[in-house]
Protein backbone atom coordinates (compact mmCIF):
# COMPACT_ATOMS: atom_id res chain seq x y z
CA UNK A 1 0.00 0.00 0.00
CA UNK A 2 1.47 3.35 -1.06
CA UNK A 3 0.28 5.36 1.93
CA UNK A 4 0.83 9.06 1.34
CA UNK A 5 -0.43 12.41 2.58
CA UNK A 6 -3.02 14.14 0.40
CA UNK A 7 -2.74 17.86 -0.40
CA UNK A 8 -6.54 18.31 -0.48
CA UNK A 9 -7.19 16.58 2.85
CA UNK A 10 -7.75 18.85 5.83
CA UNK A 11 -7.65 17.82 9.46
CA UNK A 12 -11.14 17.90 10.90
CA UNK A 13 -11.75 19.31 14.38
CA UNK A 14 -14.55 19.45 16.92
CA UNK A 15 -15.91 22.47 15.04
CA UNK A 16 -16.51 20.17 12.04
CA UNK A 17 -18.55 17.58 13.99
CA UNK A 18 -21.99 18.85 12.85
CA UNK A 19 -20.91 18.51 9.19
CA UNK A 20 -19.30 15.14 9.89
CA UNK A 21 -22.52 13.87 11.50
CA UNK A 22 -24.53 15.12 8.51
CA UNK A 23 -22.17 13.30 6.10
CA UNK A 24 -22.44 10.12 8.19
CA UNK A 25 -26.22 10.41 8.14
CA UNK A 26 -26.20 10.63 4.33
CA UNK A 27 -23.67 7.84 3.73
CA UNK A 28 -24.03 5.40 6.67
CA UNK A 29 -20.39 4.23 6.98
CA UNK A 30 -21.00 2.71 10.40
CA UNK A 31 -20.92 3.94 14.00
CA UNK A 32 -19.97 7.60 14.36
CA UNK A 33 -21.17 9.73 17.26
CA UNK A 34 -20.45 13.34 18.28
CA UNK A 35 -17.36 12.39 20.33
CA UNK A 36 -15.91 9.80 17.91
CA UNK A 37 -13.53 12.46 16.57
CA UNK A 38 -11.76 12.35 19.96
CA UNK A 39 -10.53 8.81 19.18
CA UNK A 40 -7.99 9.91 16.57
CA UNK A 41 -7.18 12.00 13.53
CA UNK A 42 -9.96 12.58 11.00
CA UNK A 43 -9.28 14.00 7.56
CA UNK A 44 -11.80 15.44 5.13
CA UNK A 45 -12.12 16.87 1.65
CA UNK A 46 -14.25 19.92 1.00
CA UNK A 47 -15.76 21.04 -2.28
CA UNK A 48 -17.06 24.59 -2.46
CA UNK A 49 -16.72 24.73 1.34
CA UNK A 50 -18.87 21.62 1.92
CA UNK A 51 -17.51 18.44 3.52
CA UNK A 52 -17.93 15.72 0.88
CA UNK A 53 -15.62 12.95 2.09
CA UNK A 54 -13.84 11.87 5.25
CA UNK A 55 -11.92 9.07 6.94
CA UNK A 56 -10.26 8.80 10.31
CA UNK A 57 -8.98 6.72 13.20
CA UNK A 58 -10.99 4.95 15.84
CA UNK A 59 -9.74 1.86 17.71
CA UNK A 60 -6.10 1.65 18.83
CA UNK A 61 -5.12 -1.87 19.94
CA UNK A 62 -1.36 -1.98 20.68
CA UNK A 63 0.61 -1.58 17.43
CA UNK A 64 -2.50 -1.10 15.29
CA UNK A 65 -4.96 1.67 14.41
CA UNK A 66 -8.36 1.23 12.80
CA UNK A 67 -9.26 3.37 9.80
CA UNK A 68 -12.91 4.25 10.25
CA UNK A 69 -15.80 6.37 8.97
CA UNK A 70 -14.63 6.18 5.37
CA UNK A 71 -17.41 7.89 3.44
CA UNK A 72 -18.05 10.01 0.37
CA UNK A 73 -21.13 12.03 -0.42
CA UNK A 74 -23.03 10.75 -3.45
CA UNK A 75 -22.27 14.03 -5.28
CA UNK A 76 -18.52 13.36 -5.07
CA UNK A 77 -18.33 9.60 -5.69
CA UNK A 78 -16.15 8.22 -8.45
CA UNK A 79 -13.42 10.83 -7.93
CA UNK A 80 -11.09 8.66 -5.85
CA UNK A 81 -11.63 10.61 -2.63
CA UNK A 82 -12.09 7.53 -0.42
CA UNK A 83 -8.87 6.04 -1.82
CA UNK A 84 -6.94 9.25 -1.23
CA UNK A 85 -8.26 9.64 2.32
CA UNK A 86 -7.62 6.01 3.30
CA UNK A 87 -4.04 6.36 2.02
CA UNK A 88 -3.57 9.67 3.86
CA UNK A 89 -4.89 8.28 7.16
CA UNK A 90 -2.78 5.13 6.68
CA UNK A 91 0.27 7.35 6.11
CA UNK A 92 -0.20 9.01 9.51
CA UNK A 93 -0.63 5.63 11.17
CA UNK A 94 2.51 4.21 9.54
CA UNK A 95 4.47 7.35 10.50
CA UNK A 96 3.79 6.40 14.16
CA UNK A 97 5.11 2.89 13.49
CA UNK A 98 1.66 1.30 13.70
CA UNK A 99 -0.24 -0.90 11.26
CA UNK A 100 -3.51 0.35 9.78
CA UNK A 101 -6.53 -1.96 9.66
CA UNK A 102 -10.19 -1.55 8.87
CA UNK A 103 -13.40 -3.50 8.67
CA UNK A 104 -16.39 -3.54 6.37
CA UNK A 105 -19.78 -5.22 6.39
CA UNK A 106 -19.70 -8.36 4.25
CA UNK A 107 -22.32 -6.96 1.89
CA UNK A 108 -20.41 -3.70 1.33
CA UNK A 109 -18.72 -5.05 -1.78
CA UNK A 110 -17.67 -1.64 -3.11
CA UNK A 111 -15.73 -0.87 0.07
CA UNK A 112 -14.18 -4.33 0.18
CA UNK A 113 -13.10 -4.04 -3.46
CA UNK A 114 -11.53 -0.64 -2.73
CA UNK A 115 -9.70 -1.83 0.38
CA UNK A 116 -8.35 -4.92 -1.37
CA UNK A 117 -7.14 -2.78 -4.29
CA UNK A 118 -5.16 -0.74 -1.74
CA UNK A 119 -3.44 -3.84 -0.38
CA UNK A 120 -5.64 -4.68 2.58
CA UNK A 121 -6.60 -8.33 2.85
CA UNK A 122 -9.31 -10.28 4.57
CA UNK A 123 -8.04 -11.61 7.88
CA UNK A 124 -11.23 -12.70 9.58
CA UNK A 125 -14.97 -12.92 9.10
CA UNK A 126 -16.92 -11.89 12.17
CA UNK A 127 -20.59 -12.24 12.98
CA UNK A 128 -22.09 -9.53 15.16
CA UNK A 129 -25.23 -9.99 17.17
CA UNK A 130 -27.34 -7.21 18.57
CA UNK A 131 -29.05 -7.41 21.93
CA UNK A 132 -31.76 -4.99 22.89
CA UNK A 133 -32.85 -4.15 26.41
CA UNK A 134 -36.55 -4.98 26.75
CA UNK A 135 -38.96 -2.12 27.29
CA UNK A 136 -40.33 -2.81 30.78
CA UNK A 137 -42.47 0.33 30.94
CA UNK A 138 -45.53 -1.46 29.57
Amino acid sequence: MAAAPDPDAVRLTAADVPEMLALVERTRPGPFLPRTIEMGTYLGVRREGRLVAMAGERLHPPGWTEISAVCTDESARGQGLATRLVLAVAHGIRERGETPFLHAAGDNTNAIRLYESLGFRLRRRTTFQVARVPDVRA
